[in-house]
């Protein structure tokens, strides 16, 4: 299967469970209240924090799967994924158990938690226990089957079950059941996932066998995974610390109007991270048969479309942020929240600059470049954090991102190019940056002419929208495209025209 289907299927796994996310969080609140729904999130954000017992063995199992595979070693391929089962069976145990024990605690006295939701709470954070457990198996099972380059698999049944949860979460809400009934649907779709991609992995690959882990898959997987581990723990830290932050000083209903904008705008952006992804197995895999020609061609080429596609995200979400809040949610949230959407979605496209570089430089092996740039990102920013949320509130949370991604982004991108990356920073520049950037001032000066237009009703934001997407759209064939591939556009259109005539 090629790159670019598989970065297709890994974009799609994400897609349509984001936009059902995303467009179910208007009635889900409805339903819940601004104050049960800052909870939901409060606990999702707790156990996302208990993740950090995970020592992120799934990037060493994903790089050296790909690699083992790539060679034909199926012995040692056995053992790596063994050993990862093993090690996330430990992690889930462990972290059910601090969960589980501490979640009493968590709710009475670390955060603020009205006295007549604290029992309800405290329910749901143990029960979310469990689904810790089930998901660190759960997550480590899903990275698989893209280790052998399979994002088919991995895509469609992302797909389904994404979409499953949302549907199921207003399904229940429906039918009048509460918080606890919506963390145990997490948790029993998370065990249901795991069977099925377990089946499927195991029709692709029927080599598979237990296999006792050697001494030196052991020391090999705990190496890199050591310094990818302190890419993991910026990850986290930029997920939830904000979160937890603003939760246990401003309270859940702040809480709520933070989470909303900043998750529209990080679900967007996320998702084009995804067509990113394939680089890690596929720099694995063409690092270890000497093919550095072939990747950086690949690596200047994603750099190219990625850095345009989320410069264009970035701007429609940015410039149409008061008129997206208050049409899908309320003028409450718009008034808010809109320049925490602005920040957040200028903040994922700095940082979206090194998720390419990252790939890159763990696939060819010295994650300990990455782990330390990770180790500062998260210091510098957590800090920021705490001085924005107590200076600030939600909007110095924002500020705190933005200004901690710009640093820490721009020096790693700086530093890793034509060292641990076999591109120079001139190339990387010239080829890559500079075209999408002319291309995409225009779209940004027209994204901010239109925003009060864009704010008298859904069918002039849709218009709105529209505009600035045939801009993007038009400026990526004729001016980002490479001719190779504008040709390739051109013939498929013109395919299609012919087909439709007929």
């Amino acid at each position: 299967m090629t790159l670019i289907r598989n970065a297709g299927f890994n974009f799609l796994g994400a897609a349509a469970p984001a936009v059902l996310a995303v467009a179910t969080i208007p009635y889900i609140i409805s339903v819940l209240g601004t104050g049960d729904y800052g909870l939901l999130i409060l606990i999702t954000s707790i156990v996302g924090y208990f993740a950090l017992l995970d020592i992120n063995i799934t990037a060493g199992s994903t790089k050296y799967v790909a690699q083992y595979h790539a060679s034909g070693d199926t012995h040692r391929l056995n053992e790596t994924i063994c050993f990862g089962l093993l090690i996330y069976v430990g992690i889930g145990v462990v972290g059910m158990m601090g969960l589980f024990f501490s979640a009493r605690f968590l709710v009475a006295h670390v955060f603020t938690v009205s006295a007549n939701k604290q029992a309800e709470a405290i329910l749901a954070l143990q029960i979310a226990a469990f689904g810790f457990a089930t998901g660190q198996v759960q997550a480590y099972v899903q990275s698989l089957p893209g280790a052998l380059m399979r994002f088919d698999i991995s895509g469609r049944i992302e797909a389904v079950f994404g979409t499953m949860v949302p549907l199921a979460t207003v399904a229940l809400l429906y039918f009048g059941f509460d918080l606890v009934d919506l963390v145990l649907l997490r948790v029993a779709m998370s065990i249901l996932q795991t069977v099925v991609v377990w089946r499927k992995l195991i029709q692709i690959m029927p080599f598979i066998n237990w296999a006792v882990p050697s001494i030196e898959i052991r020391n090999t997987l705990l190496s890199f995974s050591a310094y990818s581990f302190l890419s993991k723990l910026a990850a986290l830290t930029y997920n939830t610390a904000d979160k937890l932050i603003i939760g246990a000083s401003a309270g859940v209903t702040a809480l709520t109007f933070y989470v909303v904008p900043a998750t529209l705008a990080n679900r967007v952006m996320s998702l084009v991270f995804r067509f990113s992804g394939v680089m890690f197995p596929h720099a694995s895999a063409l690092a270890e048969q000497g093919r550095l020609v072939e990747l950086k061609r690949d690596y200047l080429l994603a750099s190219r479309y990625m850095f345009f596609i989320n410069g264009g995200i970035a701007l429609m979400l940015a410039t149409l942020a008061h008129p997206i809040l208050s049409l899908w949610m309320s003028t409450e949230f718009a008034r808010v929240g809109t320049t925490v959407m602005v920040m957040i979605a200028f903040t994922q496209w700095i940082d979206s600059l090194t998720n390419l570089p990252t790939l890159i430089n763990d696939g060819i092996g010295h994650p300990k470049i990455s782990g330390i740039f990770a180790l500062a990102r998260a210091v510098l920013g957590l800090g920021l954090i705490f001085l924005g949320v107590w200076r600030y509130g939600i909007v110095g949370a924002a500020g705190a991102h933005l200004l901690a991604s710009a640093v820490m982004s721009l020096s790693f991108v700086i530093y890793v190019h034509g060292r641990t990356v076999p591109v120079s920073l001139n190339s990387l520049f010239y080829e890559a940056y500079l075209v999408p950037l002319i291309v995409l001032v225009p779209v940004g000066i027209v994204g901010v002419l239109l925003t009060s237009f864009a704010s008298r009703g859904w069918l002039n934001l849709l218009a709105c929208g529209t505009l600035m997407g045939l801009l993007i759209l038009v400026g990526g064939i004729c001016k980002v495209c490479l001719p190779q591939h504008r040709n390739i556009v051109f013939s498929r259109l013109a395919l299609f025209c012919k087909s439709n005539q007929i």
